[in-house]
C-alpha cells in the first residue's frame, strides 16, 4: 500500500511563508492498493494537485470516500480535473446526511448551484457513480476494502479504515472524543458515561492493529479544555492515547489549525510526545506534511 497527503490543514487553506514546510492545503488523502487501485480520501482543496498528477494516467477510476461535508473537506471536488475529460469513471462515497434527509449524492450538486459555480454537474464530461454508505460498511475496490466508523462531529462522519492483503490504516477525518454532558452526580451522568465509553471502546476495535492511524490533531489539550469542547475536534494527547491502546504501528497527526504557523505545528507535538512520556515501545508519531508518502 501507498498513502500520499495532498492536504493536511484544517478548516480552511491557509497558503503562505508561514506554511511551507507542512502546506496550506485542506485535506486529501491519496491511497494506492498492491494493484494500483485509487482510492481519495476526502476532497479538500489539496485535491486538485492531486487531479493534476493524474492527467498523465488517463482514463483513471477514482473511488472518492468522504469523511463528512463540511466544506474543507469537500471544497476541492469541483476542482477534480478527471470529472471534465470522457472516458474518466469517477465513484464518489459517502453518509447519509439525517438533517437534510439526502445522501451524498447531493454533494456535488449543491456546489455547482448557478450562483455558486459557473459549470453545472450536469455538463461534467465523466461518468460519476454515487454510493450513500451505512455505518459499519464494507465497500470492495479491487483489492483493497474500505470499512466505515461512526465518529463524534457536529455532522455525521465516517472514519475509514482502509485494508489491502494484511496491511491497514485508519483515517478519522474530523473526530472529538466523546465526553459527559453531565456533571457527576447528576441523574444521567453515569448512563452517559456507560454510552460515551461502548462508542470509544467500539472505535478502538476499528482502529486496532493498523500499521498507520491518521488523526485530527487541531487543538493541544490545554486549547480544547480551554475552550474548543464541542467544535468537533481531537487533540495530540488523544490521539496518542488512542493509537498506544490500539497497538498502532505509526501514528499520523494532521489537519493542522489554520492559524498555527509551521514551527507552532512542531512545538505543539513536541509538547505533546514529553507531556505524554512517548518513548520506546511506543508507535512512533510524525506529523502530517504536504508531499508525505508512506509506502509498505
Amino acid at each position: 500500500m501507498k498513502l500520499r497527503f495532498w492536504g493536511v490543514r484544517g478548516s480552511i487553506p491557509c497558503p503562505g511563508p508561514h506554511t511551507l514546510r507542512y502546506g496550506g492545503n485542506t485535506t486529501c488523502l491519496e491511497v494506492r492498493s498492491d494493484a494500483g487501485e485509487l482510492i481519495i480520501l476526502d476532497a479538500g482543496s489539496g485535491i486538485f494537485p492531486l487531479a493534476q498528477s493524474l492527467l498523465s494516467q488517463l482514463p483513471v477510476s477514482p473511488h472518492i470516500f468522504i469523511t463528512h461535508t463540511h466544506w474543507d473537506h469537500i471544497h476541492g471536488l469541483p476542482f477534480f480535473t478527471p470529472f471534465f475529460i470522457p472516458g474518466n469513471t469517477v465513484s464518489i462515497y459517502g453518509a447519509f446526511d439525517i438533517v437534510s434527509g439526502t445522501g451524498i449524492d447531493r454533494v456535488m450538486e449543491v456546489q455547482m448551484q448557478y450562483s455558486y459555480f459557473p459549470i453545472r454537474e450536469a455538463e461534467l464530461k465523466a461518468a460519476i457513480d454515487y454510493r450513500t454508505l451505512g455505518i459499519d460498511e464494507t465497500v470492495e475496490v479491487g483489492d483493497a476494502s474500505v470499512t466505515t466508523t461512526l465518529l463524534n462531529h457536529p455532522v455525521i462522519d465516517f472514519g475509514y479504515r482502509v485494508a489491502c492483503n494484511g496491511k491497514s490504516l485508519f483515517f478519522t477525518g474530523d473526530h472529538e472524543p466523546w465526553y459527559n454532558i453531565y456533571d457527576p452526580g447528576d441523574e444521567g451522568y453515569a448512563e452517559y458515561q456507560a454510552m460515551i465509553e461502548e462508542k470509544q471502546r467500539s472505535m478502538d476495535e476499528a482502529v486496532r492493529g493498523v500499521d498507520v492511524l491518521v488523526v485530527d490533531c487541531s487543538y493541544t489539550e490545554t486549547e480544547y479544555q480551554a475552550s474548543k469542547k464541542g467544535w468537533g475536534h481531537s487533540t495530540f494527547s488523544y490521539a496518542i492515547a488512542l493509537a498506544r491502546r490500539a497497538g498502532v504501528g505509526k501514528l499520523v497527526c494532521t489537519h493542522h489549525e489554520p492559524t498555527r504557523a509551521d514551527d507552532a505545528v512542531e512545538r505543539c507535538l513536541a509538547e505533546a510526545l514529553a507531556a505524554n512520556g512517548v518513548g520506546s515501545g511506543d508507535p512512533e508519531v510524525v506529523l502530517a506534511f504536504e508531499g508525505m508518502e508512506l509506502v509498505w
